[in-house]
């Protein structure tokens, strides 16, 4: 059974026609036959049949139509041709049934034949299924917009069938046809195009140029518009006699000299879906189209993406496509006058007609390709000079050009820059090389090949050929072999390809200065950069920096990554890049000039670090730091960084990190201890702050250990310590600062043991140790005393933390004292983060001695000076301080939202002592608003971090609160024995809450 559109609704069984009745049911059958496969519904069916006004019994009139189609067609053989599928009906037609599928499949298989004559042959035949206009007989509907479709669908295969055979020599059998199809269309200017070439061809250059001046009038008087360009230079053609306008040999075998010479293309392509589409619509979309120029490092795939695009748009290049490689990174490129010889040869120029020189050779070559559709694919172009020669110079013909620079000078460029693959398609490609089998068995190995190969499909397809030739290797086994970088790019090697290879080219092309900066890029190995660390790295100013940078970018061995939070532009070294630039660099450079050029980035750093330092006093005890010269940094950088220094240190932390392993692996123990041992504040390394404090730590007590520095050693354990209160792990923090203590102790160093003690102080204030803080921060103040630094800020921050420990313990007239001094001794000395640190533990004083309207000003002025100094951490210690006065008062409503907030930014930090704090205020803001299921849930899971702090102080004091809610329920034995268990936690640690519970008990 065959059903038509192309003409009259017909349907017929067996070579006899299917009675439809009338006009409507044929209109019904062709709506559910243009949607087939898909329910249509009875609202749009009754809209399709009855436009303008459809009767009250349209909907019983489709179900009777429906009816009598069921009928012709079972009778027939076909009786479940109409479904009934709520809302609607679909139709369910055997595939290739339908003329206007096979009509669409015919064209689409002749777009990608190979021969205009297969071509023809299609086109032909996807024609011939046509019996009139497209639903003839049916009238206006809204199926109008679909037959307008297909008309223009059937339009665009007469003028493909008339380019192939015109291709093909038949310009005598097709000038009567297009005579009458110019006729139908006089404003098509194709086929008035086609018209034109074979009237010339047949001798009638007259007649062609007066079907050119009645398609001009027809245009301005019909559009108000002129001849387009392909139409005009072809009447120009004309009129100078234009060799290339010559017909083709006639004949079977005129497809052979249509040149065909793009290379076998890539069975395994994979990926670049949005690339290739965008690619084939600029190829295709009309007379002016852009050059296509595919960039992209070494490897990144650009001449395997070109071709699979060229086999993509050859059927609209009927003349035929040429192809160069041009070989622009090796040691002799191709010469243009040589590839323009063999070009004009594929176009049919005997050898012995060929011009000598370069500029005539081009002159022919435009020639001929004029008002042809001819795609020329140059491949691993160099310059702009080795590609000028070779651009066509009619609009009908279309360029596509790789290349590893980015041919910045030639006009009317369109680029497409490949980056590396995405995971999906990075996997898609191994599997399709290696087995698919293999890597869905072994997906994690997969993965972590394809990250190891940088997502990079060359060194990609090199991993998958190496698995592909050793079938009894596990990809565990090659994931592993690349894991080690100075075995790797060893390993993405196989036959002739190579990775290394295609990099050398590229360094190969630098100038002197650029083949430096990449190489000590890769030696520093950081992941991204700015043109600053360039310019320490090579020892150059800003701007020569920056020019080098560009230079790097425009031979595609170093990314542009982004313009940061700063308005700095940053940049990247893909890992494949940089590790043959590390193994340039130690194969060209001295390790002594590796290591220099690695201290002046760390120089460079330090200072920065000094500068932020000297415009923030610290509010800590710090360490007595010998000087280490620092590298000049230029007053634009300082004057940047000094504007957001958080913002600065957040954007630089991971090329900060990499670039002090290096150092320290480097053997500068020094620097590297000298930078991680600076006080920047403990929430200047913003939210990633402990792994990349941890790395810093790690690293340079490492270095210090291998240089035999006891003293750099006790520094690192104390700030490792250090790093461990702040990551509230407190038994590690204790262990490691009593280390450094033994350690200083040795050395004879009082400010270090001050240090240590400290910390130890700190650390047992926060374990509910209050009585071993007091005595631990009390024999720091003693050694500092005795170093003649009383006045020294470490020491203020003795007597702050003091004193945040007696009010723990109670003893308020002297909390007060020390806090006031504190206060006094931070602003005199212009800390303004002590002041903010002290003024929130003023807060919490006032509220303890029930003063909540002072409380809420002293937690504002803390709150303020946090933000001004961008520290959102210790902002969101105050606003719990200011939260919790103002809910004393009795005012909930207000402070929900500014402590959920609080609550984020704890966890977004990592801060699980806020984190635990913050549940806990919120569990008694919802108990205090009646909200007891709310108040249970964050009690609860507040203990559970407390418990996991190891905090029992803190834990008891939330217990208490939960004791409330127990009362509230009227849960009062679980109330009370709760009680009990916290009070023996308040007496043993000594806890000021013991006497308040005692005299609450007595009062009642």
């Amino acid at each position: 059974m065959q059903f038509r559109l192309l003409g009259p609704v017909e349907v017929t069984a067996g070579g006899a026609a299917v009675p439809l009745g009338g006009v409507k049911p044929q209109t019904l059958l062709a709506a559910l036959l243009l949607e087939r496969g898909h329910i249509v519904p009875m609202p749009r069916l009754i809209d399709i049949i009855w436009p303008d006004d459809p009767p009250e019994t349209a909907r019983a009139a489709i179900q009777t139509y429906i009816k009598t189609l069921r009928q012709a067609l079972a009778r027939s053989g076909m009786p479940e041709v109409i479904v009934t599928r709520a809302p609607g009906y679909l139709a369910q037609i055997p595939t290739g049934s339908l003329d206007m599928d096979v009509f669409e499949r015919l064209l689409a298989d002749a777009r990608a034949a190979s021969t205009p004559q297969e071509t023809s042959d299609l086109l032909g035949a996807a024609l011939a299924l046509w019996r009139g206009p497209v639903l003839a007989g049916l009238g206006d509907s809204l199926l109008s917009g679909e037959a307008a479709r297909l008309e223009q669908l059937r339009l665009t295969a007469v003028e493909e069938r008339m380019a192939a055979d015109l291709a093909l020599g038949r310009h005598g059998q097709v000038v009567a046809e297009l005579a009458g199809l110019v006729g139908r269309h006089p404003t098509n200017e194709r086929l008035r195009g086609q018209y034109m070439t074979a009237l010339c061809r047949l001798g009638r250059q007259s007649d062609a140029l007066a079907a050119f001046r009645e398609g001009r009038e027809v245009l301005v008087e019909s559009l108000g518009v002129d001849p387009g360009p392909e139409l005009t230079a072809l009447h120009h053609a004309i009129l100078r006699g234009d060799p290339a306008l010559l017909a083709p040999p006639s004949g079977e075998t005129a497809g052979a000299v249509v040149p065909a010479q793009l290379p076998l293309a890539p069975a395994d392509f994979t990926g670049r879906a949005s690339e290739s589409s965008a690619l084939v619509a600029a190829l295709t979309s009309g007379p002016s189209r852009a050059i296509q120029v595919i960039g992209g490092r070494a490897g990144s795939g650009k001449s395997a993406l070109a071709v699979h695009v060229a086999y993509q748009v050859a059927s609209a290049f009927p003349d035929g496509q040429l192809y160069a490689e041009l070989r622009g990174m090796s040691d002799a490129p191709a010469d243009a006058g040589e590839v323009l010889g063999r070009f004009l040869k594929a176009l049919g120029v005997e050898p012995a007609a060929l011009p000598p020189g370069t500029a005539e050779r081009a002159e022919l070559y435009r020639s001929l390709l004029a008002g042809r559709r001819v795609l020329v694919l140059l491949d691993d172009a160099a310059t702009e000079q080795q590609v000028r020669p070779l651009l066509p110079g009619g609009p009908g013909a279309a360029v596509l050009i790789t290349s590893r620079n980015r041919l910045g000078g030639l006009a009317g460029v369109h680029r497409t820059d490949l980056d590396v693959l995405d995971p999906a398609e990075a996997i898609e490609l191994l599997g399709r090389i290696a087995g698919a089998e293999r890597t869905a068995a072994e997906e994690p190995a997969a993965r972590e090949i394809v990250e190891l190969c940088g997502r990079l499909p060359l060194a990609i397809r090199i991993a998958g050929a190496r698995l592909a030739t050793r079938r009894q290797w596990p990809l565990r086994l090659l994931a592993d072999r690349l894991t080690d970088e100075r075995r790797r790019l060893d390993e993405l090697a196989i036959a002739d390809l190579e990775v290394r290879a295609g990099f050398e080219l590229s360094y190969r092309g630098l100038d002197r200065g650029a083949r430096r900066a990449l190489r000590r890029l890769g030696h520093l190995g950081v992941p991204e950069f700015s043109p600053w660390i360039v310019a320490w790295l090579c020892d150059l100013g800003g701007t020569a920096a920056e020019v080098t940078v560009e230079r790097l970018v425009d031979a595609q061995v170093v990314d542009f990554s982004r313009v940061d939070e700063l308005g700095t532009l940053r940049y990247r070294v893909h890992d494949l890049v940089r590790i043959y630039a590390r193994e340039r660099a130690e194969v060209e450079e001295s390790a002594e000039a590796l290591a220099s050029a690695v201290e002046r980035v760390l120089g460079g750093w330090l200072a920065l670090a000094d500068r932020v330092a000297a415009t923030a006093p610290s509010d800590e005890i710090g360490w007595l730091r010998s000087p280490v010269d620092a590298f000049p940094v230029s007053r634009e950088l300082v004057k940047q960084v000094l504007g957001a220094p958080h913002d600065w240190f957040d954007i630089e932390q991971p090329a900060l990190v990499v670039g002090l392993e290096r150092a320290a692996a480097l053997g500068l123990h020094r620097l590297v201890c000298q930078f991680a041992s600076a006080r920047l504040g403990p929430s200047l390394f913003g939210v990633n702050r402990f792994v990349s404090r941890e790395r810093i730590n790690q690293a340079a007590l490492a270095a210090a250990r291998d240089a035999g520095d006891r003293h750099d050693e006790a520094t690192m354990l104390a700030e490792l310590g250090h790093l461990r209160y702040l990551q509230d792990r407190f038994p590690e923090a204790r262990q490691l600062l009593g280390e450094a203590l033994g350690a200083f102790r040795e050395l004879g160093d009082p400010r270090g043991q001050a240090v240590a003690l400290a910390g130890l102080g700190v650390t047992c204030r926060e374990a509910g140790r209050l009585t071993d803080a007091l005595y631990f921060l009390d024999q720091a103040g003693t050694l500092l005393a005795g170093l003649g630094l009383g006045q020294d800020v470490g020491n203020v921050y003795l007597r702050r933390l003091a004193a945040s420990v007696r009010l723990e313990l109670g003893d308020y007239p002297a909390a007060w004292s020390g806090l006031e001094e504190s206060l006094a001794a931070y602003r005199r000395v212009g800390s303004r983060r002590g002041e903010g640190v002290t003024l929130r533990t003023m807060s919490l004083f006032h509220r303890a001695t029930g003063e909540y309207g002072q409380a809420i000003e002293a937690a504002e002025a803390a709150r303020a000076i946090f933000a001004q100094l961008g520290d959102k951490l210790m902002e969101a210690y105050a606003v719990r301080a200011w939260a919790k006065a103002q809910f004393r008062l009795g005012r909930t409503r207000q402070v929900l939202a500014p402590l959920e907030g609080a609550l984020a930014t704890c966890q977004a930090m990592g801060d699980r002592w806020g984190l635990a704090l913050t549940l806990r205020t919120l569990g008694e803001l919802h108990l205090a608003d009646g909200h007891l299921r709310d108040a249970a849930a964050c009690l609860t899971a507040s203990i559970e971090v407390w418990e996991a702090m190891e905090a029992p102080l803190w834990r008891a004091r939330t217990e208490r609160d939960l004791a409330l809610l127990h009362e509230a329920r009227g849960e009062s034995e679980t109330a009370a024995t709760i009680r009990a268990r916290v009070m023996t936690v308040f007496r043993d640690h000594g806890a000021r809450e013991h006497a308040e519970l005692v005299n609450h008990e007595a009062a009642r």
